[in-house]
């Protein structure tokens, strides 16, 4: 059976758990800026498939989200 790469792709879903359902809880009740929540789920997004999809590749991704998230926050804060 071919896996359905559009509703469920594997990379996505370990242990029962949807990435997109973990990316919804964490960002639930909390205070941070639409472009901040967006590069965080990213950073979480290529962090939970690296290993089952692109490798490292997908571990420079996240990094690169997270300088971003990181500069946008010390940009704030200063």
């Amino acid at each position: 059976m071919e896996p359905d790469l559009v509703n469920k792709p594997p990379h996505y879903n370990r242990a029962g758990i949807e990435c997109i359902d973990a990316m919804e809880a964490m960002v639930e009740g909390s205070e941070v800026s639409p472009h901040a929540s967006y590069c965080w789920q990213n950073c979480f997004k290529y962090l939970w498939r690296w290993p089952y999809k692109n490798g490292l590749e997908d571990l420079k991704k996240a990094r690169w989200y997270l300088d971003r998230l990181i500069q946008k926050i010390e940009e704030e804060q200063s």
